[in-house]
């Protein structure tokens, strides 16, 4: 959930739980778009009634029918809406929930993009302190509820949103309280859907799940075994009764992988139920394409790397898709990781302009993100189509190996690999011939065009012996990587990496998923700069 609290509390819910929100008086989504369903329009709520507003589809929020509230099955609906119950704060709202099994608490989780920033910075960046909670409310076991609020219990000041799993239906519902009511944006399946996909809530929740863009460790800018959320004396979190149970966010991590493989598994099994997939390029996307991404930094703190540090890794996924490839596909990748030499990183920073700022607070400080080098890497939503579609057999590991390899050195923002979607088909196709009719029209497609083209490489893959390829593949990595530690020590070497990253940078800030600058650091590196590709041969190109 990623709004920006400072712009006070109504818009739908963004990636994750982890973001503020934006005014009653200012419900325009970011850049001044038209607004596309993340308010309620111009209708004017009453109290006591459940409202629906879903972007793209309905042009303001309407009054929930009965029988839309009967079909909802999710805790908010059953436990209150059908019960004729809106809770206006987030304490209420815990407060009436059931005690979960074991009388387990909630857990309470703390992120803020400045938790990092000295306290008496002047001028100050704005704090935009957030609680993500999850709670058990009609499971036995399974986290059923996640709600996302700002520091206070004012409805007319802070904002209140919940993504609830609905058992019955397979979905997520989400929810927003717009006082003095609720507003339903839609379900997992509206952000799939043609005319809302990207829309209202689904401008981040892009694929129908909840997101934790700062998934692992080291958890940037999330309270956690990593690292401490520095509060001011007069913080308005430290009033807050939900600060005296915030816990690391590793434990949220895992919840939301699980959340995410809960909604990966439930689409799968209606997708395929029938044996035949209705609109295939929907799951292929998430194979071919970057539909969402996460952010990953090395476990370095950057402030305490000096000329005379020693040498640190940057992240795995930097450099490949680590999850798909070498966790889920299994590939026996021996090489090791990359590390770069302190003094190179250090120079970099002043050679490029590295800083923090927030252009509406005029905070500015030099210097990278509290955890070094901060980049974009393929998503684990995505990873987790991809893993449950072999574990199924809608797909053989091979095949999903064989598109991740066409441009493997550039796991996020491919347009090679994105080319390959061209050959997907969009209307319904056997389960059971769905890799194999892509891969044929690949193959016949590359004997006409060169052997560098995206479809020959995959082709040439395509061709390997069964038993050979997961073995090929793991050498071209092992290769790959041996040519990046060796570049990685050059100043030429690590500069064209710093490129990179930046070019990747500037490719997440134009999705929806960028919302806090003081996510990712700044640099000199000119906005309109050309896009960047890496080779394999651990060289950095203009990317078409």
């Amino acid at each position: 959930m990623d709004f920006h609290e400072r712009r006070r509390a109504t818009a739908w819910m963004r990636p994750s739980f982890e973001h503020a929100a934006a005014a009653a008086d200012d419900l325009q989504p970011r850049n001044e778009e038209p607004d596309d369903g993340c308010g309620a329009g111009p209708t004017t709520l009453e109290a006591g009634r459940l409202y629906r507003r879903v972007g793209g589809v309905d042009e303001q929020a309407r009054p929930v029918t009965p029988e839309e509230l009967a079909a909802l099955g999710d805790p908010m609906a059953v436990l209150f809406f059908r019960r004729g119950v809106f809770p206006m704060t987030v304490h209420d709202l815990l407060a009436r929930l059931p005690q979960p099994p074991g009388g387990l608490p909630n857990a309470v989780y703390l992120i803020g993009e400045a938790g990092q920033i000295p306290l008496d910075a002047s001028p100050a960046p704005f704090r935009d302190f957030r609680f993500a909670i999850t709670r058990t409310a009609l499971q036995n076991k399974d986290v059923d509820l996640l709600v996302s609020t700002g520091a206070g219990d004012d409805p007319t000041t802070t904002f209140l949103q919940v993504a609830a799993w609905d058992p019955v239906a397979g979905v997520f519902n989400y929810y927003s309280r717009i006082s003095p009511s609720w507003v339903w944006a839609g379900d997992s399946w509206r952000a799939l859907a043609q005319e809302s996909r990207g829309r209202g809530c689904f401008d981040s929740h892009i694929n129908g799940s909840v997101v934790m863009k700062e998934l692992n460790l080291p958890w940037s800018n999330w309270q956690s075994q990593a690292a401490t959320i520095h509060l001011a004396p007069d913080s308005p979190v430290r009033s807050d009764p939900l600060f005296a149970q915030v816990v690391g966010a590793e434990n949220l991590e895992l919840t939301v992988r699980a959340l995410v493989s809960r909604w990966t598994a439930a689409r799968l099994k209606a997708v395929t139920g029938t044996g035949t997939v209705e609109q295939p390029d929907h799951l292929m996307r998430q194979l071919f394409t970057t539909t969402s991404v996460n952010l990953a930094s090395s476990a370095v703190q950057s402030a305490t790397v000096t000329a005379t540090s020693g040498d640190f890794a940057l992240p795995l996924g930097f450099w490949l898709n680590r999850e798909a490839l070498i966790d889920d596909l299994a590939l026996p990748v021996t090489a090791s990781l990359p590390r770069v030499p302190a003094a190179e990183y250090v120079a970099s920073l002043t050679e490029f302009g590295f800083r923090l700022e927030e252009g509406a607070s005029g905070f500015s400080q030099p210097g990278d993100t509290f955890f070094a080098f901060t980049a974009p890497e393929a998503a684990f939503e995505d990873n987790d189509v991809i893993r449950q579609m072999v574990q199924t057999g809608l797909v053989p590991a091979k095949f999903a190996a064989c598109a991740l390899m066409v441009d493997f050195t550039n796991p996020v923002f491919s347009a090679d690999r994105a080319r390959l979607m061209a050959y997907v088909p969009t209307g319904a196709t056997a389960v059971g011939a769905l890799a194999g009719q892509i891969a044929q029209a690949i193959t016949e497609a590359a004997e006409k065009l060169p052997a560098t083209s995206p479809e020959a490489r995959f082709a040439a893959d395509w061709a390997l012996a069964d038993t050979d390829w997961p073995k090929i593949f793991a050498e071209r990595i092992d290769a790959y990587l041996g040519r990046v530690a060796a570049r990685i020590g050059t100043p030429s070497g690590f500069r064209d990496y710093v490129r990179l990253a930046e070019s990747r940078r500037r490719d997440f800030k134009r999705m929806r998923l960028d919302e806090f600058e003081l996510t990712l650091p700044a640099t000199d590196i000119p906005a309109d700069a050309p896009r960047l590709k890496m080779l394999d041969d651990a060289t950095v190109v203009p990317a078409p």
